[in-house]
């Protein structure tokens, strides 16, 4: 999936800009629906624990990364649930 190389590199470089961060979830939802988008904060959560394990220096721009994946998905949620 491109956007976990997108995500993947983000984090090695150790930046990401807001935007970056929302369109990759956009293009992850229109891709795959929201399923795709609750794969990609599965994988965020279990990286940000394995990043935060090993110390790593850019674990909190992994949790940056989860946070936008959540408020994104519940977002989305409120979204469908008020139409």
């Amino acid at each position: 999936m491109r956007a976990l190389d997108t995500i993947a590199e983000s984090i090695r470089l150790g930046s990401a800009h807001p935007t970056k961060i929302l369109n990759t979830l956009i293009e992850v939802e229109n891709e795959g629906g929201l399923g795709a988008v609750r794969r990609i904060e599965r994988q965020l959560s279990l990286g940000t624990a394995a990043l935060r394990q090993r110390q790593h220096p850019h674990a909190d721009l992994s949790q940056t990364w989860l946070g936008a994946a959540r408020a994104y998905l519940i977002t989305q949620a409120e979204r469908k649930h008020a139409v």
